[in-house]
């Protein structure tokens, strides 16, 4: 597996090769693209719980290189072969956080850049994100447990089946009243599309993430789930200490006053959205830059 490398050989391969201007500016794109590639995949991993795994596995990768240049043939050829069923391991010990990683593709925004997002839809944005911070506040003050989700580019179908189908304006009466304790609908997460509440009392995936506090309950667990499956954002408000809390892209911040959640909402959804609607007009209008 570990075969010598003549590099001089290899050197001078390459230098014939990079004579050519053309052959110099594919080299800086491919070696561009792979550099952001094992970026973002070490960014990701370190996120996840497959870091420790990870990390033994290039252990065994250290060890195996190391027999094999100080010549330890029976080191080597014990490495080789784990390494060689090792293929196969990864597979099954990374299965869910390869569906991960398949599932952030599948999330991908590239052609959202072509859609339009107008003044109109800014402004309804606005008023659900205000409708969604006052509920959130109110509720906060009576210690009155919820859990809103607002979905974005990802549908969530299958998670809104789960519950009961509203389709009613997102106002912050209505929100108030779902979650009120003892109702038929309170056990459970709000869904909202666009500018409606679509359905309420829905199940949601909870977090497998270990490193979560103990203090946090199911909303919170279902909150963080959803976003790690989905582009989603959460809006938790804990019944226990009345604390708001936001999760996005598999991330949780607690402790949220109503000013601060309204600046995170209106950052992930107004803001995300102008710039993807400016770069759809840039490549429409052939890559001029149109302000």
């Amino acid at each position: 597996m570990f075969n010598q490398i003549d590099w001089v050989e290899q050197i001078k391969y390459f230098s014939l090769e990079l004579s050519s201007p053309l052959t110099v500016i594919s080299a800086i794109i491919d070696i561009a693209i792979v550099s952001v590639l094992i970026y973002k995949l070490m960014i990701f991993v370190k996120e996840i719980r497959a870091w420790s795994l990870l990390k033994g596995v290039l252990v065994i990768v250290f060890v195996a290189i190391v027999s094999n240049l100080l010549g330890l043939q029976i080191m080597t050829f014990l490495f080789n072969n784990i390494i060689t069923f090792a293929a196969l391991s990864v597979v099954v010990l990374f299965q869910p956080e390869l569906r991960k990683v398949l599932e952030r593709l599948g999330t991908s925004e590239i052609t959202h850049f072509f859609t339009n997002t107008g003044s109109e839809e800014t402004l309804m944005i606005t008023t659900v994100v205000d409708e969604i911070v006052k509920a959130c506040e109110s509720m906060a003050d009576r210690y009155t447990g919820a859990l809103i989700v607002i979905e974005k580019s990802t549908k969530i179908g299958e998670f809104i089946n789960t519950g009961i189908q509203l389709n009613a304006d997102v106002s912050k009466e209505i929100l108030e009243n779902i979650f009120v304790p003892k109702t038929p609908l309170h056990d459970g997460a709000v869904i909202i599309r666009k500018d409606k509440i679509v359905a309420a009392a829905c199940l949601l995936p909870l977090t497998d993430n270990p490193n979560l506090s103990t203090e946090l309950g199911m909303r919170h667990r279902g909150g963080l789930g959803i976003t790690e499956v989905s582009d989603c954002i959460a809006v938790i408000v804990s019944e226990e200490s009345g604390k708001i809390s936001y999760a996005s892209n598999g991330g949780l911040v607690r402790n949220l006053s109503p000013d601060s959640l309204r600046k995170a909402l209106l950052m992930n959804l107004v803001r995300e959205k102008k710039e993807k609607n400016r770069i759809g007009k840039i490549i429409r209008k052939g890559g001029k830059n149109v302000e």
